[in-house]
C-alpha cells in the first residue's frame, strides 16, 4: 500500500525526445515528427510523443514562429491531437494521450490555454497523492461544468447560486512516471455544451488564474507600479498600501475611490480579500422615505465598472487578481482633484509637506519687496496706469492718508508683476494726486464675458472714518453665485469722476455693454451711466434700497421684532403690482409708518425699484443671490474707522479667491451628480440635462407649480392662441400667448423676461400644447452647464 502507483507504459527520454537532423529535410506524405517535440509555453516545455503524427497540411516552423498557413480560421479541434499551435501568448501542443510535461503544473497550464482556445474553462478535480513522499501520482483536470451540484444545501438559501454544472465528461488525466514526468493517460475532448465566446474567453475562472499567475511571475521578474498603474498580479505589503497606490493612481486619472467589499478570515480576522471601486459603482436603492424629503440628495451612482481587487497570499502580501481600468462616465478635470472625497488626505499631506516650502517662499518674497520700495523698480515701464488725458479740474474731495499712495501703487504694481493681464488705471486729480483708482484682472474679465448682461454697481460701502469709497462691479454666474468683475477706489465723487471709471471699465472688457444695470438711488451716478452708457436698461437695485431701509428704520427693530420679516416679505416677496401694494399698504398701517416721510419717498418712486414694475427688463434673478450672499457681512469687518487700505485690499482677493473656489466647487458637484427628478417626465430630463442643479431647483419649481393650473379659456387667431389660466382655487388669471409658427409663448407675469427662466403658465400652455422638450430659444446660454464654453 506504501508504494507508489506508476504507469505500466514505460519509455526513455531519449526516445520521447527525437528530433531532425537537418532543417532541409522534407515531410513524407503519410506522418512526420514535429521539428523540435519540446515546445515553449512561456518558458515551460511540454513533449509530444513520437508516436503520434503531424498532419503536413498544417506544416509549421515552430523555431521561427512564422506560420506557412493562418489558423485563425480553424478550430483546434480540427487540427487534432499533438498539433502545435500559436495563440497569443506563444505555442502550446494540442493535448492527446501520450503527451508528456515537466511538472503538473505545466500540464494545467497547458490544458488551460487549450482550453480557452476552446471557449470553456477547467477545474483541478481527482488527485492522487504517494504516501511515502506526498508527490502527486496522478491527477485529473476537467471542464468547469463537470458532475453536477448537491441540492441538498441549497434548500434553505434565499438566493441560490446559478447552476454552472451539467455533468460534463471531457478531461484530461495525468500520471507521474519514472523518469520524473507527466503523461497524459487518458483525453476527453468532448462536451455537453456550448462554448463561450472568444471575445469573453478572458472572464473563464481558470482563464483569470492563469493570467493571475503569469501576471505574478512577470511582476517578479519586473519592477513593478514603476509608472504608477496598477496592473494584474502586483503586489503589495498591505492592505493600506495597496489603497494607497490606488487612490494615487485615481488622483492622476480623475476619480475618488471607495472601500467596497471585504472578505475576512473566520479564523484569524485578517482580510483575505478586498475590492476597492469607483465612487460612481453600482446603483443607489430605493428608499421609502425619499418620498418624505423635501431635499434628497443627488444621485451619484451611475454603475460605473472600475475596480481593483486584492486578494492576501500565503506569505502575508497582497496582490491584484483583478483590475478594471474603463469608467463609464466623464473623468474629472485636474483642477478639480482636489474635490474627491477619497483625494482629500492626499492633498492634506501634500499640503502639510509644502508649508516648509511656502515658508522659504515667504522670505523671498520679503527679500523682493525690499528691492522694490522705490515706485519704478518694478515698474512695467511700457504700461503707464496714470490717465494723463483723463485729470480732473478740481482738487479731489477727499485725501489719502501718508503713505497711502506709495503702498497703494506698490500692491497694484506687485500684482501687474506677477500677472501682465492684471489691469488697473489711475485718475489724478488737479493737483496731480491719485483720486480714484479702478482694477479687474483676466479671471474677472473672463467671468464678465460670460456673465455680463446683468451688472451690479455698488456705491454702498465706505472703508474706514475718511469714508474713502469702495464700488465693485459685480453680477451673477450659471450658479446663481456672486461674482466680480472689477472695482474701485474712489476719493472723489463727481459726475466726471464716475464718467471716467465707467469708460476704464469699457476699455478694461474690450467695449463690451451690459444689457442691464443696477444701482442705488443716486442721481450722479445716474447722469454718469446716461452719458457713457445710453443705450442699456438701468434700474435701481431692489437690494439697496432694502439696506437703506434698514438704516432708516432702525428704531423699528425694537419696539415691533416682527416689522424685519413684514418689511423683507414687502420687498422682495410679491412680483404682483396688486399684491405689492397690499402688502405695502398692511405694512404701513401694522406699523403706524404713514407719516414716515423716507418710506412715502421711495414709495413714489416705487416703479424704478420694486421687482413688480419693469420686468421686461432681465435682471438674471440677482436679488435672491444678494439675500442669500455673505458678501456684505463679510467685507464689513474690514471697514472698520481703523482699517487699512493695504490689509482691506489683500481681504478682498482673499474673498475673490473664495468665490472662484466656490465655483470650482459648484462645476465638480454638477459633473458628478445629477438632480433627482420628482417624476420621470421627459420635459423635465430635457432641462436637467441642460441646466445648472441651482437653476434646474428653480425649472422644476416651476413645472411643480403648473400641475396645478387650469387652462380656462382659449382664444384662437390664425396661429396665435391666447390662453387664459390661473392656478386651480384662485381668482388672478394670466394670459399666456403661443404662436404656432415659431413655437414662441409670452406670458403676462413676465418671469422669463425677468428672470430667464419659463413661468408654471408658460409651461402649462407647452404641455397644453404637447410640447415634450423645451424649446432651445428659451434656455438661456448663462443658465447652462456650457455657459463656459
Amino acid at each position: 500500500m506504501g508504494e507508489e502507483c506508476k504507469s505500466s507504459e514505460t519509455s526513455s527520454p531519449e526516445k520521447s525526445r527525437e528530433a531532425t537532423e537537418s532543417e532541409s529535410d522534407s515531410w513524407s506524405g503519410s506522418a512526420s515528427l514535429v521539428e523540435k517535440s519540446a515546445v515553449e509555453i512561456n518558458g515551460d516545455e511540454c513533449q509530444a510523443p513520437p508516436e503520434i503524427p503531424l498532419v503536413n497540411k498544417y506544416e509549421m516552423n515552430v523555431d521561427s514562429e512564422q506560420e506557412s498557413q493562418s489558423l485563425n480560421t480553424v478550430s483546434v479541434d480540427e487540427l487534432g491531437p499533438g498539433v502545435p499551435v500559436k495563440d497569443g501568448k506563444g505555442l502550446f501542443m494540442v493535448p492527446a494521450v501520450g503527451m508528456e510535461f515537466e511538472s503538473e503544473e505545466h500540464a494545467y497550464k497547458c490544458y488551460s490555454r487549450y482550453a480557452v482556445m476552446e471557449g470553456f474553462s477547467i477545474r483541478k478535480d481527482f488527485v492522487n497523492k504517494s504516501r511515502v513522499t506526498g508527490a502527486v501520482v496522478s491527477r485529473r483536470f476537467t471542464c468547469y461544468r463537470q458532475g453536477y451540484r448537491p441540492s441538498k444545501h441549497s434548500m434553505n438559501t434565499r438566493k441560490p447560486r446559478k447552476e454552472t454544472r451539467t455533468g460534463c465528461l471531457a478531461h484530461m488525466t495525468i500520471a507521474w512516471q519514472p523518469y520524473g514526468k507527466f503523461r497524459v493517460t487518458n483525453f476527453e475532448n468532448k462536451h455537453n455544451h456550448e462554448f463561450v465566446n472568444p471575445s469573453t474567453a478572458h472572464l473563464l475562472p481558470s482563464q483569470k488564474r492563469l493570467a493571475f499567475a503569469e501576471a505574478v511571475e512577470a511582476d517578479l521578474a519586473s519592477s513593478s507600479g514603476v509608472d504608477g498603474v496598477p496592473k494584474l498580479g502586483m503586489g503589495f505589503e498591505s492592505e493600506d498600501h495597496a489603497y494607497e497606490f490606488y487612490n494615487s493612481y485615481a488622483g492622476k486619472v480623475g476619480f475618488s475611490v471607495r472601500k467596497d467589499y471585504v472578505n475576512r478570515s473566520k479564523i484569524h480576522g485578517a482580510v483575505v480579500s478586498r475590492r476597492f471601486t469607483c465612487f460612481r459603482e453600482g446603483f443607489r436603492q430605493k428608499d421609502k422615505r425619499d418620498l418624505n424629503i423635501k431635499r434628497p440628495r443627488k444621485e451619484t451612482r451611475i454603475g460605473c465598472l472600475a475596480q481593483l481587487v486584492i486578494s492576501r497570499q500565503s506569505d502575508g502580501s497582497y496582490r491584484v487578481t483583478n483590475f478594471e481600468e474603463k469608467h463609464n462616465h466623464e473623468l474629472v478635470a485636474a483642477c478639480r482633484i482636489r474635490m474627491l472625497r477619497s483625494q482629500k488626505q492626499l492633498v492634506a499631506a501634500q499640503t502639510a509637506e509644502g508649508n516648509a516650502i511656502e515658508g522659504r517662499k515667504i522670505q523671498l518674497k520679503s527679500a523682493y519687496e525690499v528691492s522694490c520700495n522705490s515706485i519704478g523698480d518694478c515698474v512695467d515701464h511700457e504700461y503707464d496706469p496714470v490717465d494723463q488725458r483723463s485729470k480732473l479740474i478740481s482738487k479731489c474731495t477727499r485725501e489719502m492718508r501718508d503713505g497711502e499712495a506709495e503702498k497703494i501703487q506698490q500692491y497694484f504694481q506687485s500684482k501687474k508683476v506677477k500677472n501682465p493681464s492684471f489691469f488697473y488705471a489711475i485718475q489724478l486729480d488737479a493737483d496731480n494726486q491719485i483720486a480714484n483708482i479702478f482694477w479687474t484682472d483676466a479671471k474677472m474679465v473672463m467671468d464678465y464675458s460670460d456673465f455680463g448682461d446683468v451688472l451690479c454697481f455698488d456705491t454702498t460701502y465706505r472703508i474706514s472714518e475718511d469714508c474713502r469709497l469702495f464700488s465693485p462691479f459685480v453680477g451673477v454666474n450659471h450658479h446663481k453665485q456672486m461674482v466680480i468683475f472689477g472695482a474701485a477706489l474712489l476719493y472723489d465723487e463727481t459726475v466726471d469722476s464716475f464718467k471716467w471709471l465707467f469708460q476704464k471699465f469699457l476699455e478694461a472688457m474690450s467695449g463690451k455693454k451690459p444689457k442691464t444695470i443696477l444701482t442705488d438711488q443716486d442721481e450722479i451716478v445716474s447722469e454718469a451711466i446716461s452719458s457713457i452708457l445710453p443705450d442699456i436698461n438701468q434700474r435701481v437695485c431692489v437690494w439697496h434700497v432694502y439696506q437703506r431701509a434698514l438704516k432708516q428704520l432702525s428704531h423699528m427693530f425694537i419696539g415691533s421684532p416682527p416689522f424685519v420679516n413684514d418689511l423683507l416679505s414687502c420687498f422682495f416677496d410679491h412680483e404682483e403690482e396688486e399684491d405689492f401694494i397690499a402688502s405695502w399698504n398692511h405694512m404701513m398701517d401694522l406699523h403706524g409708518l404713514w407719516d414716515n416721510e423716507w418710506l412715502n419717498k421711495i414709495f413714489e418712486n416705487r416703479e424704478q425699484w420694486a421687482i413688480a414694475y419693469k420686468r421686461h427688463i432681465f435682471c438674471a434673478d440677482i436679488k435672491s443671490v444678494q439675500l442669500r450672499g455673505s458678501f456684505i457681512l463679510n467685507l464689513k469687518k474690514y471697514l472698520k474707522s481703523d482699517s487699512d487700505v493695504l490689509s482691506f485690499l489683500k481681504q478682498l482677493g482673499k474673498m475673490v479667491n473664495d468665490w472662484h473656489y466656490k465655483e470650482l466647487e459648484a462645476n465638480y458637484d454638477m459633473s458628478q451628480n445629477m438632480p433627482k427628478l420628482m417624476g420621470d417626465v421627459i420635459l423635465l430630463k430635457h432641462a436637467r440635462d441642460a441646466y445648472t442643479p441651482r437653476i434646474f431647483e428653480l425649472f422644476q419649481q416651476e413645472y411643480e407649480t403648473c400641475l396645478n393650473i387650469v387652462v380656462n379659456q382659449c382664444i384662437e387667431n390664425g396661429s396665435l392662441l391666447e390662453y387664459k389660466v390661473s392656478i386651480y382655487g384662485q381668482p388672478r388669471e394670466y394670459t399666456v400667448s403661443y404662436n404656432l409658427s415659431n413655437n414662441t409663448v409670452c406670458c403676462s407675469c413676465m418671469k422669463f423676461e425677468f428672470i430667464g427662466v419659463l413661468c408654471s403658465h408658460a409651461l402649462k400652455v407647452l404641455d397644453y400644447s404637447n410640447i415634450r422638450l423645451l424649446p432651445s430659444q428659451y434656455i438661456l446660454k448663462r443658465w447652462t452647464r456650457e455657459a463656459r464654453v
